[in-house]
Protein backbone atom coordinates (compact mmCIF):
# COMPACT_ATOMS: atom_id res chain seq x y z
CA UNK A 1 0.00 0.00 0.00
CA UNK A 2 1.77 3.05 -1.09
CA UNK A 3 2.18 5.77 1.74
CA UNK A 4 0.36 9.21 2.19
CA UNK A 5 2.35 12.07 0.85
CA UNK A 6 1.81 15.59 1.74
CA UNK A 7 -0.61 17.86 0.65
CA UNK A 8 -2.93 14.53 -0.24
CA UNK A 9 -6.14 16.04 0.44
CA UNK A 10 -7.91 12.83 -0.02
CA UNK A 11 -10.44 11.77 3.66
CA UNK A 12 -7.67 10.40 5.82
CA UNK A 13 -9.43 6.50 6.94
CA UNK A 14 -8.39 6.96 10.73
CA UNK A 15 -7.80 9.97 13.11
CA UNK A 16 -4.98 10.12 16.07
CA UNK A 17 -5.73 11.77 18.94
CA UNK A 18 -3.08 13.30 21.38
CA UNK A 19 -3.27 14.98 25.23
CA UNK A 20 -0.97 18.33 24.98
CA UNK A 21 -1.84 19.63 28.42
CA UNK A 22 -2.76 17.85 31.42
CA UNK A 23 -3.99 20.24 34.48
CA UNK A 24 -5.39 19.43 38.00
CA UNK A 25 -8.84 21.89 38.97
CA UNK A 26 -8.32 22.78 41.69
CA UNK A 27 -7.63 26.51 41.71
CA UNK A 28 -6.46 26.51 37.86
CA UNK A 29 -7.11 29.43 35.77
CA UNK A 30 -7.68 28.89 32.03
CA UNK A 31 -8.70 30.73 29.04
CA UNK A 32 -8.59 29.28 25.47
CA UNK A 33 -9.59 32.18 22.90
CA UNK A 34 -10.25 31.09 19.34
CA UNK A 35 -7.26 31.28 16.81
CA UNK A 36 -4.80 29.20 15.64
CA UNK A 37 -3.32 28.19 19.09
CA UNK A 38 -6.16 26.53 20.34
CA UNK A 39 -5.19 22.94 20.52
CA UNK A 40 -8.54 21.46 19.36
CA UNK A 41 -10.56 19.68 21.96
CA UNK A 42 -11.35 19.70 25.84
CA UNK A 43 -12.07 17.11 28.49
CA UNK A 44 -12.96 18.07 31.80
CA UNK A 45 -13.68 14.88 34.29
CA UNK A 46 -15.11 16.92 37.74
CA UNK A 47 -14.01 14.19 40.31
CA UNK A 48 -15.69 16.33 43.36
CA UNK A 49 -17.02 19.74 44.49
CA UNK A 50 -18.40 22.31 42.27
CA UNK A 51 -17.95 24.84 40.38
CA UNK A 52 -18.59 26.65 37.16
CA UNK A 53 -17.06 27.10 33.19
CA UNK A 54 -17.93 29.94 30.67
CA UNK A 55 -18.25 28.34 27.23
CA UNK A 56 -19.45 30.85 24.54
CA UNK A 57 -20.75 33.51 27.22
CA UNK A 58 -22.59 30.98 28.52
CA UNK A 59 -22.17 29.73 32.12
CA UNK A 60 -22.09 25.94 33.16
CA UNK A 61 -22.67 24.18 36.45
CA UNK A 62 -19.45 21.49 37.09
CA UNK A 63 -20.06 18.89 40.16
CA UNK A 64 -18.62 16.39 41.47
CA UNK A 65 -19.06 13.28 39.00
CA UNK A 66 -19.84 15.28 35.83
CA UNK A 67 -17.86 15.91 32.45
CA UNK A 68 -17.41 18.25 30.16
CA UNK A 69 -17.00 17.30 26.61
CA UNK A 70 -16.05 20.45 24.02
CA UNK A 71 -14.38 21.89 21.16
CA UNK A 72 -12.20 25.13 22.50
CA UNK A 73 -13.79 27.00 19.60
CA UNK A 74 -15.02 29.47 20.16
CA UNK A 75 -13.41 30.22 23.62
CA UNK A 76 -13.52 28.86 26.70
CA UNK A 77 -13.10 30.61 30.62
CA UNK A 78 -12.33 28.81 33.86
CA UNK A 79 -11.94 31.20 37.11
CA UNK A 80 -9.73 29.92 39.62
CA UNK A 81 -12.32 27.61 41.91
CA UNK A 82 -10.39 26.48 44.68
CA UNK A 83 -13.58 23.80 45.56
CA UNK A 84 -13.45 22.05 42.43
CA UNK A 85 -11.83 19.03 41.85
CA UNK A 86 -10.55 16.67 38.89
CA UNK A 87 -8.53 17.18 35.58
CA UNK A 88 -8.58 19.43 32.80
CA UNK A 89 -7.13 17.57 29.77
CA UNK A 90 -6.78 19.70 26.15
CA UNK A 91 -5.93 17.89 23.16
CA UNK A 92 -5.82 17.56 19.71
CA UNK A 93 -6.19 15.25 16.67
CA UNK A 94 -4.41 14.05 13.04
CA UNK A 95 -5.68 15.16 10.90
CA UNK A 96 -7.76 17.62 12.33
CA UNK A 97 -11.38 17.39 13.84
CA UNK A 98 -14.46 20.17 13.95
CA UNK A 99 -16.54 19.81 16.67
CA UNK A 100 -19.35 18.43 14.53
CA UNK A 101 -17.65 15.42 13.50
CA UNK A 102 -15.76 14.63 16.92
CA UNK A 103 -17.95 11.84 18.33
CA UNK A 104 -16.91 12.98 22.25
CA UNK A 105 -18.58 16.45 21.63
CA UNK A 106 -21.93 14.62 20.37
CA UNK A 107 -24.36 17.12 21.53
CA UNK A 108 -23.87 16.12 24.61
CA UNK A 109 -21.73 18.77 26.42
CA UNK A 110 -22.43 17.56 30.74
CA UNK A 111 -23.40 14.35 31.66
CA UNK A 112 -22.63 11.76 35.03
CA UNK A 113 -19.26 9.83 34.34
CA UNK A 114 -18.53 6.55 36.05
CA UNK A 115 -16.13 5.89 38.93
CA UNK A 116 -13.67 4.48 36.31
CA UNK A 117 -13.55 7.55 34.28
CA UNK A 118 -12.64 10.03 37.44
CA UNK A 119 -10.10 7.28 38.28
CA UNK A 120 -8.57 7.17 34.43
CA UNK A 121 -8.86 11.15 34.73
CA UNK A 122 -6.57 11.00 38.33
CA UNK A 123 -4.08 9.15 37.24
CA UNK A 124 -3.78 10.34 33.94
CA UNK A 125 -2.77 13.78 36.05
CA UNK A 126 -0.59 12.02 38.36
CA UNK A 127 1.48 9.97 35.23
CA UNK A 128 1.58 13.47 33.25
CA UNK A 129 3.04 15.63 36.45
CA UNK A 130 5.40 13.18 36.76
CA UNK A 131 4.43 11.66 40.68
CA UNK A 132 3.75 8.33 39.15
CA UNK A 133 6.03 5.52 37.94
CA UNK A 134 5.56 5.01 34.45
CA UNK A 135 6.57 3.68 31.11
CA UNK A 136 7.29 6.11 28.05
CA UNK A 137 3.84 4.73 26.61
CA UNK A 138 1.72 5.15 30.22
CA UNK A 139 0.24 8.73 29.02
CA UNK A 140 -0.72 7.40 25.46
CA UNK A 141 -1.90 4.32 26.64
CA UNK A 142 -4.22 6.19 29.87
CA UNK A 143 -5.44 9.14 27.41
CA UNK A 144 -6.80 6.23 24.29
CA UNK A 145 -8.42 4.07 27.67
CA UNK A 146 -9.91 7.24 29.03
CA UNK A 147 -11.27 8.82 25.38
CA UNK A 148 -12.71 5.05 24.68
CA UNK A 149 -15.08 5.23 28.35
CA UNK A 150 -15.86 8.68 27.17
CA UNK A 151 -16.86 7.95 24.14
CA UNK A 152 -18.80 4.55 25.49
CA UNK A 153 -20.77 6.73 28.11
CA UNK A 154 -21.70 9.47 25.70
CA UNK A 155 -22.61 7.19 23.49
CA UNK A 156 -25.07 5.26 26.27
CA UNK A 157 -26.02 7.95 27.82
CA UNK A 158 -27.70 9.54 24.25
CA UNK A 159 -29.78 6.10 24.29
CA UNK A 160 -33.46 6.10 25.59
CA UNK A 161 -34.25 5.71 29.17
CA UNK A 162 -36.20 2.81 28.19
CA UNK A 163 -32.72 1.04 27.04
CA UNK A 164 -33.18 -2.62 27.06
CA UNK A 165 -30.17 -2.92 29.88
CA UNK A 166 -32.78 -1.06 32.41
CA UNK A 167 -35.61 -3.24 31.70
CA UNK A 168 -33.48 -6.14 32.14
CA UNK A 169 -32.38 -5.13 35.67
CA UNK A 170 -35.75 -4.09 36.79
CA UNK A 171 -37.08 -8.24 35.67
CA UNK A 172 -34.16 -9.39 37.71
CA UNK A 173 -34.79 -7.16 40.97
CA UNK A 174 -38.51 -8.44 40.64
CA UNK A 175 -37.57 -12.29 39.97
CA UNK A 176 -34.24 -12.77 41.25
CA UNK A 177 -35.87 -15.84 43.12
CA UNK A 178 -37.09 -17.39 39.87
CA UNK A 179 -34.31 -19.60 37.90
CA UNK A 180 -33.63 -17.32 35.13
CA UNK A 181 -30.50 -17.42 32.72
CA UNK A 182 -28.63 -15.02 30.56
CA UNK A 183 -29.75 -16.45 27.36
CA UNK A 184 -33.68 -15.76 28.68
CA UNK A 185 -33.09 -12.18 29.15
CA UNK A 186 -31.12 -11.56 26.21
CA UNK A 187 -33.82 -12.98 24.07
CA UNK A 188 -36.54 -10.47 26.40
CA UNK A 189 -33.63 -7.33 25.25
CA UNK A 190 -33.90 -9.08 21.95
CA UNK A 191 -29.97 -8.98 21.45
CA UNK A 192 -27.26 -11.62 20.85
CA UNK A 193 -26.19 -13.18 24.43
CA UNK A 194 -22.41 -12.39 23.82
CA UNK A 195 -23.59 -8.64 23.32
CA UNK A 196 -26.03 -9.29 26.17
CA UNK A 197 -22.82 -9.96 28.20
CA UNK A 198 -20.42 -7.39 27.27
CA UNK A 199 -22.94 -4.88 27.79
CA UNK A 200 -24.26 -5.85 31.04
CA UNK A 201 -20.96 -6.35 32.46
CA UNK A 202 -19.63 -3.20 31.85
CA UNK A 203 -22.97 -1.40 33.07
CA UNK A 204 -22.94 -3.53 36.40
CA UNK A 205 -19.35 -4.68 36.56
CA UNK A 206 -20.25 -7.67 37.09
CA UNK A 207 -21.51 -11.36 34.84
CA UNK A 208 -25.03 -12.26 34.76
CA UNK A 209 -24.91 -14.65 37.58
CA UNK A 210 -22.70 -12.80 39.70
CA UNK A 211 -25.22 -10.31 39.68
CA UNK A 212 -28.31 -12.22 40.53
CA UNK A 213 -26.41 -13.81 42.95
CA UNK A 214 -25.37 -10.46 44.62
CA UNK A 215 -29.26 -10.09 44.61
CA UNK A 216 -30.12 -12.97 46.10
CA UNK A 217 -27.24 -13.01 48.95
CA UNK A 218 -28.59 -9.35 49.76
CA UNK A 219 -31.90 -10.24 50.00
CA UNK A 220 -30.78 -13.01 52.11
CA UNK A 221 -29.08 -10.70 54.36
CA UNK A 222 -31.86 -8.01 55.05
CA UNK A 223 -34.11 -10.85 56.04
CA UNK A 224 -31.65 -12.04 58.50
CA UNK A 225 -31.52 -8.57 60.18
CA UNK A 226 -34.80 -8.00 60.06
CA UNK A 227 -35.99 -11.10 61.46
CA UNK A 228 -35.71 -13.91 58.96
CA UNK A 229 -36.49 -17.75 59.00
CA UNK A 230 -34.33 -20.85 59.74
CA UNK A 231 -31.73 -21.11 56.92
CA UNK A 232 -33.73 -23.98 54.66
CA UNK A 233 -36.79 -21.64 54.15
CA UNK A 234 -34.30 -18.85 53.26
CA UNK A 235 -32.58 -20.65 51.28
CA UNK A 236 -36.07 -20.75 49.46
CA UNK A 237 -37.42 -17.61 49.50
CA UNK A 238 -34.33 -16.22 47.98
CA UNK A 239 -34.09 -18.58 44.86
CA UNK A 240 -31.52 -21.83 46.02
CA UNK A 241 -33.37 -25.54 46.75
CA UNK A 242 -31.39 -25.97 50.45
CA UNK A 243 -29.50 -24.44 52.89
CA UNK A 244 -26.42 -25.76 51.98
CA UNK A 245 -26.07 -24.11 49.12
CA UNK A 246 -27.25 -20.64 49.94
CA UNK A 247 -24.53 -20.98 52.68
CA UNK A 248 -21.89 -21.33 50.45
CA UNK A 249 -22.97 -18.81 48.27
CA UNK A 250 -22.94 -17.18 51.37
CA UNK A 251 -20.06 -16.83 52.31
CA UNK A 252 -18.29 -16.88 49.32
CA UNK A 253 -20.12 -13.09 48.60
CA UNK A 254 -20.14 -12.29 52.41
CA UNK A 255 -16.93 -13.77 53.68
CA UNK A 256 -18.60 -15.39 56.53
CA UNK A 257 -21.16 -17.95 57.11
CA UNK A 258 -24.66 -16.81 57.78
CA UNK A 259 -24.51 -17.70 61.31
CA UNK A 260 -21.31 -15.45 61.87
CA UNK A 261 -22.84 -12.72 60.22
CA UNK A 262 -25.73 -13.14 62.39
CA UNK A 263 -24.06 -13.06 65.49
CA UNK A 264 -21.35 -10.67 64.86
CA UNK A 265 -21.56 -7.02 65.97
CA UNK A 266 -22.80 -5.24 62.82
CA UNK A 267 -20.31 -1.76 61.53
CA UNK A 268 -23.32 0.28 60.37
CA UNK A 269 -23.46 2.99 57.84
CA UNK A 270 -26.32 5.47 58.24
CA UNK A 271 -27.65 7.70 55.31
CA UNK A 272 -30.02 9.72 57.20
CA UNK A 273 -29.25 11.60 59.79
CA UNK A 274 -32.47 10.47 61.92
CA UNK A 275 -31.01 7.37 61.26
CA UNK A 276 -27.91 8.47 62.61
CA UNK A 277 -29.55 9.74 66.19
CA UNK A 278 -31.17 6.67 66.53
CA UNK A 279 -28.08 4.67 66.40
CA UNK A 280 -26.46 7.51 68.65
CA UNK A 281 -29.59 6.58 70.96
CA UNK A 282 -28.24 3.19 71.42
CA UNK A 283 -24.67 4.16 72.34
CA UNK A 284 -23.72 3.25 68.81
CA UNK A 285 -21.54 5.32 66.59
CA UNK A 286 -21.80 4.31 62.80
CA UNK A 287 -18.48 3.58 60.68
CA UNK A 288 -20.30 6.88 58.61
CA UNK A 289 -23.18 8.78 59.26
CA UNK A 290 -25.06 11.82 58.22
CA UNK A 291 -25.33 13.93 61.19
CA UNK A 292 -27.69 17.15 61.59
CA UNK A 293 -26.35 20.43 62.40
CA UNK A 294 -28.38 20.24 65.27
CA UNK A 295 -26.64 16.90 66.33
CA UNK A 296 -23.14 18.18 65.97
CA UNK A 297 -23.52 21.07 68.00
CA UNK A 298 -24.19 18.88 70.62
CA UNK A 299 -21.62 16.20 70.13
CA UNK A 300 -18.18 16.52 69.00
CA UNK A 301 -17.87 14.59 65.43
CA UNK A 302 -14.80 13.33 64.58
CA UNK A 303 -14.64 14.34 60.21
CA UNK A 304 -13.73 11.22 59.55
CA UNK A 305 -17.12 9.56 60.45
CA UNK A 306 -19.33 11.91 59.22
CA UNK A 307 -21.12 11.50 55.70
CA UNK A 308 -21.79 14.48 53.73
CA UNK A 309 -24.75 13.69 51.03
CA UNK A 310 -24.97 16.95 49.84
CA UNK A 311 -22.87 17.75 46.85
CA UNK A 312 -21.47 14.19 46.84
CA UNK A 313 -21.44 12.45 43.65
CA UNK A 314 -22.70 8.94 43.33
CA UNK A 315 -19.28 7.68 42.89
CA UNK A 316 -17.57 9.81 45.80
CA UNK A 317 -20.72 8.00 47.74
CA UNK A 318 -20.14 4.98 46.44
CA UNK A 319 -16.18 4.86 47.03
CA UNK A 320 -16.88 6.75 50.53
CA UNK A 321 -18.79 4.17 52.01
CA UNK A 322 -17.32 0.95 50.67
CA UNK A 323 -14.26 2.39 52.32
CA UNK A 324 -15.46 1.87 55.64
CA UNK A 325 -15.99 -1.74 54.31
CA UNK A 326 -19.54 -2.04 56.48
CA UNK A 327 -22.05 -5.26 57.26
CA UNK A 328 -25.20 -2.69 56.51
CA UNK A 329 -26.12 0.44 55.65
CA UNK A 330 -29.84 1.89 56.69
CA UNK A 331 -31.73 4.93 54.44
CA UNK A 332 -35.37 5.75 53.36
CA UNK A 333 -36.70 4.55 50.83
CA UNK A 334 -34.35 5.93 47.79
CA UNK A 335 -33.93 3.35 45.15
CA UNK A 336 -31.03 4.98 43.68
CA UNK A 337 -29.17 4.59 46.33
CA UNK A 338 -30.01 1.27 47.18
CA UNK A 339 -29.08 0.01 43.44
CA UNK A 340 -25.70 1.65 43.68
CA UNK A 341 -24.53 0.14 46.79
CA UNK A 342 -25.80 -3.22 46.84
CA UNK A 343 -22.01 -4.11 45.56
CA UNK A 344 -20.91 -2.82 49.12
CA UNK A 345 -23.70 -3.95 51.51
CA UNK A 346 -26.95 -4.72 51.90
CA UNK A 347 -29.35 -1.77 52.44
CA UNK A 348 -31.83 -1.43 55.03
CA UNK A 349 -34.78 0.83 53.41
CA UNK A 350 -37.09 2.26 56.09
CA UNK A 351 -40.01 3.91 54.64
CA UNK A 352 -40.52 7.76 54.36
CA UNK A 353 -44.05 9.11 56.30
CA UNK A 354 -44.81 5.44 57.10
CA UNK A 355 -43.63 4.49 59.86
CA UNK A 356 -43.06 6.77 63.30
CA UNK A 357 -40.29 7.09 64.84
CA UNK A 358 -40.72 4.55 67.36
CA UNK A 359 -41.02 1.89 64.68
CA UNK A 360 -37.86 2.89 62.84
CA UNK A 361 -36.22 3.28 65.93
CA UNK A 362 -36.94 -0.37 67.20
CA UNK A 363 -36.44 -1.55 63.47
CA UNK A 364 -33.20 -0.21 64.19
CA UNK A 365 -32.16 -1.70 67.10
CA UNK A 366 -33.06 -4.94 65.71
CA UNK A 367 -30.49 -4.61 63.29
CA UNK A 368 -27.75 -3.40 65.99
CA UNK A 369 -28.87 -5.98 68.09
CA UNK A 370 -29.93 -3.95 70.88
CA UNK A 371 -33.69 -4.33 71.35
CA UNK A 372 -33.59 -4.04 75.23
CA UNK A 373 -31.69 -0.84 75.08
CA UNK A 374 -34.53 0.49 72.43
CA UNK A 375 -36.96 -0.32 74.82
CA UNK A 376 -35.27 0.72 78.20
CA UNK A 377 -35.22 4.08 76.43
CA UNK A 378 -38.64 4.47 75.15
CA UNK A 379 -39.96 3.05 78.30
CA UNK A 380 -38.34 6.42 79.89
CA UNK A 381 -39.58 8.60 77.25
CA UNK A 382 -42.60 7.49 77.42
CA UNK A 383 -42.39 8.22 81.12
CA UNK A 384 -41.53 11.96 80.37
CA UNK A 385 -44.37 12.06 78.83
CA UNK A 386 -46.79 10.59 81.43
CA UNK A 387 -44.92 13.22 83.74
CA UNK A 388 -45.81 15.94 80.82
CA UNK A 389 -49.68 15.16 80.60
CA UNK A 390 -49.84 15.72 84.74
CA UNK A 391 -48.10 19.25 84.17
CA UNK A 392 -50.50 19.66 81.28
CA UNK A 393 -53.58 18.44 83.39
CA UNK A 394 -52.82 21.44 85.70
CA UNK A 395 -51.65 23.88 83.65
CA UNK A 396 -54.51 23.58 80.57
CA UNK A 397 -57.09 21.44 81.22
CA UNK A 398 -58.54 19.81 78.03
CA UNK A 399 -55.61 20.74 75.36
CA UNK A 400 -57.55 21.51 72.17
CA UNK A 401 -56.01 22.10 68.76
CA UNK A 402 -52.41 23.26 68.29
CA UNK A 403 -50.24 23.70 65.19
CA UNK A 404 -46.39 24.07 64.96
CA UNK A 405 -45.77 26.72 62.02
CA UNK A 406 -42.40 26.85 60.77
CA UNK A 407 -41.87 30.44 59.02
CA UNK A 408 -40.14 31.30 55.97
CA UNK A 409 -39.28 33.98 54.02
CA UNK A 410 -42.35 34.50 51.72
CA UNK A 411 -44.18 30.91 52.73
CA UNK A 412 -45.28 29.10 56.21
CA UNK A 413 -45.42 25.37 56.45
CA UNK A 414 -47.09 23.24 59.18
CA UNK A 415 -46.87 19.41 59.15
CA UNK A 416 -48.59 16.20 60.53
CA UNK A 417 -47.53 13.74 62.95
CA UNK A 418 -45.90 11.72 60.08
CA UNK A 419 -43.71 14.76 59.35
CA UNK A 420 -42.01 15.33 62.51
CA UNK A 421 -41.45 19.03 62.98
CA UNK A 422 -42.94 18.31 66.57
CA UNK A 423 -46.14 17.68 66.01
CA UNK A 424 -45.01 13.51 66.53
CA UNK A 425 -45.41 14.66 70.19
CA UNK A 426 -47.99 17.16 70.39
CA UNK A 427 -50.73 15.49 68.26
CA UNK A 428 -48.75 11.39 70.05
CA UNK A 429 -47.72 12.30 73.07
CA UNK A 430 -49.20 15.36 74.41
CA UNK A 431 -53.05 15.41 73.42
CA UNK A 432 -53.40 18.03 71.19
CA UNK A 433 -55.39 17.98 67.79
CA UNK A 434 -54.88 19.66 64.84
CA UNK A 435 -57.07 22.16 63.92
CA UNK A 436 -60.13 20.98 61.79
CA UNK A 437 -59.40 23.75 59.04
CA UNK A 438 -55.93 22.33 58.24
CA UNK A 439 -57.51 18.75 57.96
CA UNK A 440 -59.98 20.47 55.42
CA UNK A 441 -57.39 21.10 53.90
CA UNK A 442 -55.52 17.62 53.23
CA UNK A 443 -52.88 18.09 56.33
CA UNK A 444 -53.47 14.49 57.06
CA UNK A 445 -53.38 13.01 53.37
CA UNK A 446 -50.27 15.11 51.64
CA UNK A 447 -48.39 15.13 55.43
CA UNK A 448 -47.84 19.09 55.11
CA UNK A 449 -49.52 22.43 53.90
CA UNK A 450 -47.59 25.16 52.37
CA UNK A 451 -49.29 28.74 52.74
CA UNK A 452 -48.68 32.36 52.32
CA UNK A 453 -47.11 33.39 55.72
CA UNK A 454 -49.46 36.39 55.77
CA UNK A 455 -52.29 33.82 55.58
CA UNK A 456 -51.37 31.93 59.07
CA UNK A 457 -54.07 33.90 61.08
CA UNK A 458 -56.74 32.28 58.88
CA UNK A 459 -55.68 29.05 60.23
CA UNK A 460 -56.64 29.62 63.92
CA UNK A 461 -56.15 27.34 66.56
CA UNK A 462 -56.19 26.93 70.48
CA UNK A 463 -52.31 26.84 70.46
CA UNK A 464 -49.78 28.44 68.16
CA UNK A 465 -46.03 27.60 67.87
CA UNK A 466 -43.35 28.83 65.77
CA UNK A 467 -40.05 27.12 65.45
CA UNK A 468 -38.54 29.88 63.81
CA UNK A 469 -39.46 33.15 63.25
CA UNK A 470 -37.63 33.97 59.95
CA UNK A 471 -33.97 33.42 58.62
CA UNK A 472 -33.85 36.49 56.45
CA UNK A 473 -34.82 39.93 56.69
CA UNK A 474 -37.53 40.00 54.28
CA UNK A 475 -39.26 37.23 56.54
CA UNK A 476 -38.64 38.64 60.18
CA UNK A 477 -40.30 42.16 58.02
CA UNK A 478 -43.15 39.94 57.14
CA UNK A 479 -43.62 37.69 60.42
CA UNK A 480 -44.03 41.18 62.30
CA UNK A 481 -46.25 42.29 60.07
CA UNK A 482 -48.04 39.30 60.83
CA UNK A 483 -48.07 40.02 64.48
CA UNK A 484 -49.19 43.47 63.63
CA UNK A 485 -52.13 42.69 62.12
CA UNK A 486 -55.85 42.97 63.34
CA UNK A 487 -57.05 39.63 62.24
CA UNK A 488 -54.01 38.60 64.14
CA UNK A 489 -54.53 40.13 67.13
CA UNK A 490 -57.94 38.59 67.20
CA UNK A 491 -57.14 35.47 67.29
CA UNK A 492 -57.92 33.81 70.67
CA UNK A 493 -54.21 32.15 70.78
CA UNK A 494 -52.54 35.45 70.76
CA UNK A 495 -55.33 37.06 73.19
CA UNK A 496 -54.61 34.12 76.08
CA UNK A 497 -50.78 34.03 75.61
CA UNK A 498 -51.06 30.75 73.85
CA UNK A 499 -48.55 31.77 71.00
CA UNK A 500 -45.19 30.49 71.44
CA UNK A 501 -41.91 31.33 69.70
CA UNK A 502 -39.29 28.17 69.44
CA UNK A 503 -37.28 29.42 66.91
CA UNK A 504 -34.95 26.21 66.92
CA UNK A 505 -35.77 24.66 63.63
CA UNK A 506 -32.44 22.80 63.36
CA UNK A 507 -33.80 20.96 66.33
CA UNK A 508 -37.61 20.53 65.18
CA UNK A 509 -36.34 19.16 62.09
CA UNK A 510 -35.26 15.71 63.53
CA UNK A 511 -37.75 12.47 63.60
CA UNK A 512 -35.81 10.47 65.79
CA UNK A 513 -35.57 9.79 69.50
CA UNK A 514 -32.70 12.63 70.20
CA UNK A 515 -34.64 15.27 68.81
CA UNK A 516 -37.92 14.45 69.90
CA UNK A 517 -36.64 14.06 73.41
CA UNK A 518 -35.34 17.58 73.13
CA UNK A 519 -38.63 18.66 71.26
CA UNK A 520 -40.21 17.11 74.42
CA UNK A 521 -38.57 19.22 76.69
CA UNK A 522 -38.65 22.29 74.88
CA UNK A 523 -42.19 22.18 73.92
CA UNK A 524 -42.79 21.91 78.04
CA UNK A 525 -40.83 24.34 79.16
CA UNK A 526 -41.66 27.28 76.49
CA UNK A 527 -45.70 26.37 77.63
CA UNK A 528 -44.72 26.30 81.25
CA UNK A 529 -42.29 29.37 81.01
CA UNK A 530 -45.15 31.29 79.36
CA UNK A 531 -48.06 30.28 81.20
CA UNK A 532 -46.31 31.08 84.31
CA UNK A 533 -45.39 34.14 83.36
CA UNK A 534 -49.19 34.87 82.21
CA UNK A 535 -48.12 36.64 78.93
CA UNK A 536 -51.03 37.85 77.50
CA UNK A 537 -49.78 37.90 73.64
CA UNK A 538 -46.88 38.21 71.59
CA UNK A 539 -45.74 42.09 70.63
CA UNK A 540 -43.75 42.27 67.85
Amino acid sequence: MPLRQPGDSRPHPHHFYFPVRVENLAGLAASIAPGPGSSGHLSVIVTGGSGTIDIQDERLSLSGGSMLCCSTQPGVSLSPQHQLQGVWIEYSTFPLLSNQTNPLNDRHPLGNCSTKVCTLAARLLRVWEGSEIQSPFTVQQLFTELLTELHDEIRENSQSPAHWLDRVLEYIEAHYSEDITRSQMAERAGVSPEHFSRVFRKATGQTFNEYVTLQRIRRAQKRMLTGAPNLSQLALEVGYVEGTYLSRKFKQVVGISPAAYHRKNKRIVALNFNHTASLRALEITPQLGVYSGWMERHETVPSALKLQLEGSSAAMLYNRVAAVRPDVIISYDLPGESKQLLPVAPVIELPYMQMDWREQFRMIAGIAGRQPQAEAWLRHYDQLCYEANLQLDRLLGARGTAVIWEFGTSSAYCFSSSYGHGCQILYGDLGFQPPGVLMEHGLMNRGYLEIPAEQIADYPADHIFFTSSASTAEGQRRFETLLRSARWQELDAARSGHVYLLDQPDMFYGFDPLSSLAQLKTLMRTIRSQISIGQDHIKP
